[in-house]
């Protein structure tokens, strides 16, 4: 069977809620993403036979088929197909599976996998919103309530289950909370992003264009002190605004092809798709997808957690990384090197192929082989992706 090669990978530095990208249209955001992995790898864009994107709030300006609209506003030729994907924060990892499992199957040779998230311009939980608000009715049918009774389903509210379950602190959130943030402090100073972000014009409110190029999330100024200070979510909880991931615009993208791929585009492989897993779990408790969906890639490849040098779980809320370090017994200095979604932003739809670029990166820097990214997913799901650098 074919393998799968990442060539490229590009993302966007994460834009605060009404931040600076605010002013960009998601497809437009995401058209930027897709001709910039088109610059790095000097493909004939004619070549790319499908663009799979992740998206959450597909509704409004992502409806749609809000990839389609990338492709065309990227101005690659008509040609191109795309569809949108949404399997909730995993939404782009998964588009990442699918077109590794496209070239792998040999159906396809040049596959690009991305996501777009405009958590400004369409506020997360808008395609529920809006129909409930137009008398269009709920996603939860009567066969779901009546398997899960007075059930009402929230991804805070598993975080909180999950700070429970694990015996997790207040303390350990918050330490939590202040390393993932002085990590990406430092790796921003470090220019350790330089060769993953894509630099973004923006607009300022007197008119003044600059470039977008650092995550507007992160907390320069951040101490210990301040995090443990900040205002519990719920009165009885464990969580704060610190320790969950930030509201976020942006785009990221990775172009994936086979041998015949790599011989056509005449690229060197960054990174080979050793793995993929995607697993169900507890929709309630929601958030711990991850700590079963890594035991099962880690099983099904034989390799031990200690055989991977560098890991991205997604930062949904700290106590998801948190209690998955205690339940895999994975060195927390592996862990989110670069910081993670808590100081760096979840862009929801766009966070799979963000942290890949971030994966891909940080493991050629460090001259490590293998890296396993994860993320928790709403209605109680995980992907799985194990790479090696190549």
């Amino acid at each position: 069977m074919p393998e799968a090669f990442i060539v490229a990978a590009s993302r966007t530095a994460g834009g605060r809620r009404k931040g600076r990208l605010s002013g960009w249209h998601p497809a437009d955001l995401a058209g930027q993403v897709l001709s910039d992995l088109v610059r790095k790898t000097g493909a004939d864009p004619a070549y790319i036979e499908d663009v799979i994107m992740g998206c959450v709030g597909q509704a409004g300006e992502q409806g749609n088929n809000v990839a389609r609209g990338a492709v065309l506003a990227a101005g690659l030729p008509e040609s191109v197909p795309a569809t949108s994907v949404d399997r909730q924060c995993g939404s782009s990892q998964q588009a990442l599976h699918f077109a590794a499992q496209a070239v792998m199957s040999g159906v396809q040779d040049i596959v690009i996998a991305a996501g777009v998230e405009s958590m400004t311009r369409v506020p997360m939980g808008t395609p529920v919103i809006l129909p409930a608000q137009n008398g269009l009715g709920s996603p939860m049918s009567p066969a779901q309530k009546a398997r899960y009774p007075n059930i009402q389903f929230s991804q805070f509210m598993g975080a909180e289950m999950m700070a429970a379950k694990y015996g997790l602190t207040k303390d350990e959130l918050d330490e939590y909370a202040f390393n993932t943030n002085q990590r990406a402090v430092a790796a921003t100073q470090a220019g350790a992003f330089k060769d993953e972000i894509l630099p973004i014009e923006v607009t300022d409110d007197e008119g003044a264009k600059s470039l977008h190029t650092v995550d507007e999330g992160i907390r320069f100024d951040s101490s210990l002190e301040a995090i443990k200070g900040v205002k519990l979510l719920r009165e009885d909880g464990r969580l704060t605004a610190a320790t969950s991931s930030q509201i976020c615009d942006g785009a990221s993208g990775v172009m994936i092809v086979n041998e015949d791929g790599l011989k056509r585009l005449g690229v060197a492989p960054l990174a080979r798709i050793h793995h993929m897993t995607v697993v169900g779990g507890d929709p309630v408790i929601m958030l711990e997808a991850p700590i079963p969906g890594t035991q099962r890639a880690l099983a099904k490849t034989g390799m031990k957690i200690d055989d991977i040098d560098l890991f991205e779980v997604n930062e949904a809320f700290a106590s998801v990384p948190v209690a998955w370090l205690k339940e895999t017994g994975a060195d927390p200095s592996r862990l989110n090197v670069n910081g993670g979604a808590i100081a760096l932003g979840h862009p929801l739809g766009a966070s799979g192929t963000k942290l890949m670029a971030t994966l891909i990166h940080a493991l050629r820097a460090r001259g490590k082989r293998y890296g396993l990214q994860t993320m928790c997913e709403g209605g109680g799901l995980s992907n799985v992706t194990i790479v090696e650098r190549l």
